[in-house]
């Protein structure tokens, strides 16, 4: 392609938008499109677009288009300004589309193809929440394409859908005894440094932090994630690149916390507030291995927040002698699942819902959704709701049609038999 190229705007009598027409030199073939719109002043701005993309070589007609050359220019025109872990959760639902269909062009993801993308990861034992998650990456990738113009339409997915009713958490709250042992664990884990990792427990147990805050967590001024205990009332400062809603916010933080971290020196309050070195490297220890080893410490403890079957490789055993022969294999078994930092985060949010509205809940734990807290955290069981009701009885007239409570519209006084308490 080259400077010969000039993109016109012309109508058809047979269709309602305008459509823009150039002639190939290489061919001599004319080559058009819709506009996309009837309006003149529109498509002759989309007609300089397209001429642009032509005479720079970077426009290629959908049909070619390889996946490729699409993926790249995703990634570099729209996942560029997202989240680094959005990229990353993108990158490993590509991952995943190339491994199981290895589509050569862009127009090879159609309804069907996408149809047995989906059966295939299920039967290699994708659950289904993962499996909607890599669904939604990719079908944000081909709406993008859809904007642009390299994709007529997007191809039907057909997402899991959400069982009704309450959600099921990965682990569950731990409770304060199994907190304290935790806490017990730290120094068999971290002898050189345990301080420093029973300083972070105690924080995440307070704090509700995800574990990626706790560590972006700093006592300095214009930092993404800021503790500031100058205003009226501790508060967090965070920008929109520190968490995962994506907004500028200053959320208030619990008394509990706050007096927590007013225990540091104030000539101590620089930099970050949970500082995690590698005694060997002398470097922060990065957020994805100091949750290995939280795990670590909730194995220790003993504390299992959930049992799940996965493969995991087991030694062969010879038939005869029942040794080990060298060799393994990988075997379905279940598995417990040991306390984790997110399982700090669900003990706090349990602790908190009795005591606060659902709009404060959601914004202790910095929700997007109030669905997400209603539907984790604000339904306390039979038990929780027992123990409130036995608490107040005894602050509340629990007799029928008693002096207090005298029956509606009648002049008779109360029997002996209707003022026994509701307890008997």
């Amino acid at each position: 392609m080259n400077d010969e190229i000039k993109v016109t705007v012309c109508k058809y009598p047979d269709r309602a938008n305008l459509v823009l027409r150039y002639v190939d030199p290489l061919t001599g073939k004319q080559r058009t499109k819709s506009a996309g719109t009837p309006h003149e002043a529109e498509a002759i701005g989309r007609a300089a677009v397209w001429e642009d993309e032509l005479r720079t070589g970077r426009y290629q007609a959908p049909s070619k288009l390889t996946w490729a050359e699409f993926r790249k220019r995703y990634e570099d025109e729209k996942l560029a300004t997202r989240a680094p872990r959005t990229r990353a959760t993108a990158a490993v639902a590509f991952g995943h589309l190339e491994r199981v269909l290895n589509p050569d062009r862009l127009s090879k993801l159609t309804s069907d193809t996408m149809s047995r993308f989906q059966a295939k990861l299920r039967e290699e034992g994708m659950k289904d929440t993962t499996l909607a998650k890599n669904l939604r990456h990719i079908h944000a990738a081909l709406s993008w394409g859809v904007a642009v113009e390299l994709l007529v339409k997007v191809p039907k997915m057909h997402k899991p859908e959400r069982q009704r009713g309450a959600k099921l958490m990965k682990g569950r709250p731990i409770v304060a005894e199994e907190f304290d042992r935790m806490l017990a664990a730290v120094p068999k884990i971290r002898p050189l440094d345990a301080p420093e990792w029973e300083r972070l427990l105690r924080g995440l147990w307070l704090s509700g932090l995800r574990l990626g805050e706790a560590v972006a967590l700093s006592w300095d001024i214009e930092t993404p994630f800021q503790a500031d205990l100058t205003g009226r009332r501790p508060a967090f400062r965070i920008l929109a690149e520190a968490q995962k809603s994506g907004r500028d916010e200053v959320l208030p933080m619990t008394p509990d916390f706050a007096e927590f971290l007013l225990e540091t020196p104030e000539a101590e309050r620089h930099g970050p507030v949970f500082p995690l070195i590698g005694l060997q490297t002398g470097n922060p220890i990065t957020p994805k291995r100091i949750g290995r080893i939280l795990t670590r410490i909730g194995e220790k403890a003993r504390v299992v927040v959930n049992r799940a079957r996965r493969k995991v490789k087991e030694d062969i055993l010879d038939p005869g002698t029942g040794e080990p022969t060298g060799k393994t294999r990988r075997v379905e078994r279940e598995v417990p699942k040991y306390a984790s930092a997110h399982d700090l985060r669900r003990a706090f949010g349990t602790r908190w819902a009795p005591r606060v509205k659902p709009a404060t809940l959601q914004l202790l734990m910095r929700h997007r959704s109030i669905e997400t807290t209603t539907s984790y955290y604000v339904a306390l069981d039979a038990d929780d709701l027992a123990d409130e009701l036995w608490r107040t009885h005894g602050s509340i007239n629990t007799f029928i049609n008693s002096p207090q409570n005298p029956a509606p519209h009648s002049d008779e006084p109360a029997s002996q038999e209707t003022q026994k308490p509701l307890t008997e």
